[in-house]
């Protein structure tokens, strides 16, 4: 099978880590040329993006998307990974003490831009490390924190309550959040509980978006692989020109076409200096990304794809 370019939207299933799921899709379409553009936890569900064939040279252009989220935090104790598949790291503290306007102030209060610092139990690296290497032999080290942006962080009711007790002391509730990229969900479950004083951490995450994808847009990995084993694959995949890419267009005359095919700046007053605009053919295919350069007059091809 020749390899298919353009941009697929996998509903990622619990248990699998991000990588998985590209192996099953590489496998179900014979390629190698496929790759994520932000890793989900194998505890967590919904949307992933994937970049296949010529599509992986912009895989850039979506790491830094915003994403969304529906997450279940239980409140009455913390875990060594800040998610229900970690051990217990605080005593059990009921959390039938903490009303429901508790909870609410404390999620105003995690809105805007702040510092976060990631968890022992993530991808980050240490003097070429990853942490959860370290975490997973003992050892705590020092982590540098990150700006990150939540939006949004808004409760969410179930059969028309918010926090919903349990007989051994803990409490769970949902939230739906808007946040930039390499904000860390397992993070804000356990500072709410640190900051309501009685622990808390994530029991449940499902991503509903990244950018402008939605998880109306996904489709579930057996599903596609069916697809697939059926020859229909390119039915559930963004072909290259349909990618939306938020920059300006430029539509290329023949000669310019040629220029840019084989790398060659073109003269083009588009947009300021450093921004990234499509360069197109005249029936709208999109054969490169180029860079403005310096006075924005200039246009210099960046990744050419055809």
């Amino acid at each position: 099978m020749a390899d298919i370019d353009g941009l697929l939207i996998i509903d990622k299933p619990e248990g699998m880590t991000s990588h998985d799921v590209v192996d099953r899709v590489r496998r179900a379409l014979g390629m190698k040329r496929v790759g994520h553009t932000g890793t989900l936890d194998p505890l967590a569900t919904g949307v992933l993006v994937l970049c296949l064939g010529r599509a992986t040279r912009l895989q850039r252009f979506f790491v830094g998307s915003d994403k969304e989220y529906i997450a279940r935090i239980r409140l009455g104790f913390a875990t060594d990974t800040y998610d229900r598949t970690g051990k217990p790291v605080s005593p059990m503290g009921a959390s039938n003490r903490v009303v429901e306007e508790q909870v609410k102030g404390v999620l105003k209060q995690l809105q805007g831009t702040r510092p976060q610092i990631p968890p022992m139990y993530s991808a980050k690296k240490r003097a070429g490390t990853r942490l959860y290497t370290l975490a997973r032999r003992g050892q705590q080290v020092p982590r540098k924190a990150i700006r990150v942006t939540i939006d949004t962080i808004e409760p969410l009711l179930e059969g028309g309550v918010f926090l919903h007790r349990h007989p051994d002391g803990t409490s769970d509730f949902s939230v739906r959040i808007r946040c930039s990229a390499g904000t860390y969900i397992r993070s804000l479950a356990h500072e709410i509980g640190e900051r309501l004083g009685c622990g808390g951490h994530l029991v449940a995450l499902r991503r509903t978006a990244v950018g402008s994808f939605r998880l109306e847009q996904a489709v579930g990995l057996g599903e596609f692989e069916r697809l697939a084993e059926a020859g229909r694959a390119s039915e559930r995949i963004i072909p290259l020109d349909e990618i939306p890419l938020d920059m300006p267009a430029v539509i290329l005359s023949p000669r310019e076409v040629e220029k840019v095919r084989h790398g060659q700046s073109i003269e083009r007053r588009v947009a300021a200096p450093g921004q990234y605009c499509r360069l197109l053919d005249a029936e709208g295919h999109l054969l490169a990304i180029g860079e403005v350069m310096a006075r924005g007059a200039t246009v210099q091809p960046r990744i050419v794809l055809y």
